[in-house]
């Protein structure tokens, strides 16, 4: 990660994430996945300040997989994002999430989105992966940490459920707000994400 300075992440700092699960754990169905990742979480030592209802989506891409049950959630925690991207990674694991192919279906989808107004690791970079077209996102990965999430404008999936917790939330480099982010999305996306 180079030296990035997690100076404003001493005290605790509020990270949005998104969750997702369409394949369920065993006799565990998707839904009740998300419960118990949030459970784990909260014994990692998050505190979960804010929670979204749950919403049913189609997979992206279309055709990845069953549809889809989508939240979000406010935690809080005195670590900095890439320890919490790391503790992320745990708790799916935890629940049987497998990677093997990018944007397949899975047990459970754990995305940090954003750590308070930080842009991780600077403007260009996060510039460069924000822009990027999406025939090339299903090819490239990054090899470190860009936050806010770059892809969190084009989401409905994750812009949804976000306006359940955070809708005055305002992304550090473009300043529009989760609403205004939500309200520029195509209005056929935003009906695909249902309540559930």
């Amino acid at each position: 990660m180079g030296n990035i300075d997690y100076s404003t992440t001493a005290a605790e700092c509020r990270y949005l994430i998104a969750l997702g699960s369409n394949l369920g754990v065993g006799e565990i169905a998707p839904a009740e996945v998300l419960e118990r990742a949030l459970k784990s979480l909260q014994g990692r030592g998050f505190a979960v300040r804010s929670q979204s209802r749950f919403f049913q989506t189609p997979a992206f891409p279309a055709g990845a997989g069953p549809d889809f049950v989508n939240a979000a959630a406010v935690l809080e925690a005195q670590i900095d994002p890439v320890e919490v991207l790391a503790q992320l990674h745990a708790v799916e694991a935890e629940l049987s999430r497998t990677r093997e192919v990018r944007w397949s279906a899975r047990t459970l989808d754990l995305d940090l989105i954003a750590a308070g107004d930080l842009v991780l690791p600077d403007a260009k970079t996060h510039q460069y992966w924000r822009k990027m077209p999406l025939e090339m996102q299903r090819a490239a990965t990054p090899e470190q940490l860009i936050l806010p999430h770059p892809r969190l404008a084009e989401r409905a999936f994750v812009l949804v459920p976000l306006l359940d917790v955070v809708p005055d939330w305002r992304h550090p480099v473009t300043g529009l707000s989760i609403r205004e982010m939500h309200d520029a999305l195509p209005e056929a996306m935003r009906y695909e994400v249902r309540a559930l």
